[in-house]
């Protein structure tokens, strides 16, 4: 199916991000702008048609596109952050946003971060984390309903969000680091773990048969590869020192629902 990426690019003030488990150190924010172009020219290679948002120079996180929205096939959710410094990336997205889907929004006191959403068919599995709280959760859930979704927490521990944990492979297959979420909540999945030391390594983004995973996490990408998937290691060394995962730097969605 055809599929669009969102994307935006890298803020000049990306050294302000927001941390939460990461140690800051100095960004290159030239050699951050090279890696996320590289990225973006990935999604293109995989023939996504790719969305490409100007930077917002006051908003250091806004390159994390997939925080703001949740885009489905009937309706698009824009979230209310847990981190209230990047609450201003909404509006500007959900311009974007709005030429593909009817659009929705999360309202106090939820909040919810697409971060923490792992969808599995006409299932989404909610995080509870800094970011994703009991409110958003539930509104999430009522905004879904309608539409033949069901929503499902889920304990996390020691990350970010939900796909710092864990990641959705297809073939009813999660990646995951079995030591920061509770697996169990998945039901009948099959899980592979990440290699024991890379325990950050289970944010992949699988397109199809191929998965984006970061370049440097080589054991964990050896144990996919030998579990069958097709592997795209890139390198983004700078943007994850903002905590970035591949799956954040950008919003993909089935381009040809709604006749666009």
């Amino acid at each position: 199916m055809p599929l669009t990426a969102i994307t935006r690019a890298v803020s000049p003030s990306i050294n302000d991000c927001q941390l939460a488990f990461a140690d800051r150190r100095p960004i290159d924010v030239a050699k951050a702008v090279a890696q996320h172009g590289r990225y973006e020219a990935c999604l293109q290679s995989l023939g996504l048609a790719v969305v490409a948002l100007p930077p917002l120079a006051g908003l250091p996180d806004a390159v994390f596109v997939e925080d703001p929205a949740i885009v489905l096939d009937e309706i698009a959710i824009m979230t209310r952050m847990g981190a209230e410094s990047r609450r201003g990336e909404s509006a500007g997205l959900a311009e974007a946003v709005a030429r593909f889907r009817p659009i929705r929004w999360i309202a106090a006191p939820g909040t919810l971060e697409g971060g923490d959403v792992v969808r599995i068919g006409r299932s989404l599995f909610v995080g509870q984390s800094a970011r994703s709280n009991a409110a958003g959760i539930a509104q999430l859930a009522d905004e879904l309903a309608p539409f033949g979704y069901t929503v499902k927490s889920v304990a996390i521990e020691n990350c970010l969000h939900l796909k710092s944990a864990c990641t959705y492979l297809g073939r009813n297959t999660v990646l995951a680091n079995r030591a920061w979420v509770d697996l169990d909540s998945f039901g009948n999945v099959r899980i592979i773990e990440v290699a024991p030391e890379e325990p950050a390594a289970a944010d992949v983004l699988a397109i199809g048969e191929t998965i984006i995973i970061p370049a440097s996490f080589p054991e964990t990408a050896r144990i996919l590869e030998r579990s069958g998937w097709r592997v795209l290691p890139i390198d983004v060394s700078e943007l994850q020192k903002a905590e970035a995962g591949v799956t954040c730097m950008s919003l993909i969605f089935n381009t040809t629902i709604n006749g666009v």
